[in-house]
């Protein structure tokens, strides 16, 4: 396990120690895992730059991306597992088929689609596109977990007088709440990560998404890998703040509530 973490975490590591080095050593022949002379200059830089606007893009995209996901996959996900749709094993091949497009095959169909209804260039139009990336796998895992719930629990609530939403709203959804940060973290990396579609429908620079940004540091005659390194420690906190804060959900039992008092 400690190899594991050392062989996960030390791309992160040589990151953050290359964007404090200056030029010179970033390019030396013997790899230096301490900068002699660490610099923050790039830092300030950055956030004296379009960066922080750029985050909140991100941050604002991925967001909302993220909490419509939840619901959309919570409400899907619990009608196909309790309920006898029509058809429901063909509408799950399609669910899973939809993930398994490529994500150039979207862009066309989707660009036309958001010219149509005057959301291109919009935060709005951005977030459905991203939504083409999310619901259909995020509403799968969820199935999953809302299966694995007996559904005795549900029925056993019901028979002291609860309705069916108030039993699945009281006894259901806190059980699926591991499920729902999976899918959440999925919906997040997803959407954060998202370069093409943040590219091709967002031509206004002010509402550029930082995957986007990250593309200013390469040119035909130049690489600014340490702007890149510093750029990408402030790309990966949200990340890995998001996960600190919904670990806890994910690491619980299914039905860890069921047997508590």
């Amino acid at each position: 396990m400690a190899l594991i973490c050392l062989a996960s975490l030390f791309p992160f590591f040589w990151m953050i120690v290359t964007s404090l080095k200056p030029d010179t050593e970033i390019f030396t022949v013997s790899p230096q895992f301490i900068p002699h002379e660490p610099i923050l200059s790039r830092y300030t830089e950055l956030f004296s730059g379009a960066i922080p606007r750029q985050f909140l893009n991100s941050l604002l995209v991925a967001g909302a991306t993220t909490v419509i996901t939840g619901l959309i996959a919570l409400l899907a996900g619990y009608a196909l597992a309790r309920f006898d749709i029509p058809m429901k094993r063909y509408l799950l091949i399609v669910i899973l088929s939809i993930q398994m497009l490529p994500q150039t095959v979207l862009v066309i169909p989707l660009f036309v689609v958001l010219r149509n209804t005057d959301l291109l260039g919009t935060y709005q139009g951005l977030v459905l596109s991203h939504l083409a990336l999310t619901v259909g796998l995020a509403t799968y895992m969820l199935r999953s977990f809302f299966m694995d719930i007996p559904v005795s629990l549900e029925e056993s609530a019901m028979v002291d007088g609860a309705s069916r939403m108030k039993a699945v709203r009281l006894v259901v959804f806190p059980l699926v709440w591991p499920g729902l940060a999976a899918s959440s973290i999925y919906g997040f990396i997803t959407s954060w990560n998202e370069l093409m579609f943040s590219a091709t429908y967002m031509q206004q620079s002010s509402r550029e998404t930082l995957p986007v940004a990250l593309q200013q540091f390469f040119s035909s005659y130049y690489s600014d890998w340490g702007g890149v390194m510093a750029a990408s420690v402030i790309f990966t906190i949200p990340v890995v703040v998001f996960f600190l804060l919904v670990q806890k959900r994910l690491m619980q039992g299914m039905v860890a509530g069921a047997v508590k008092g």
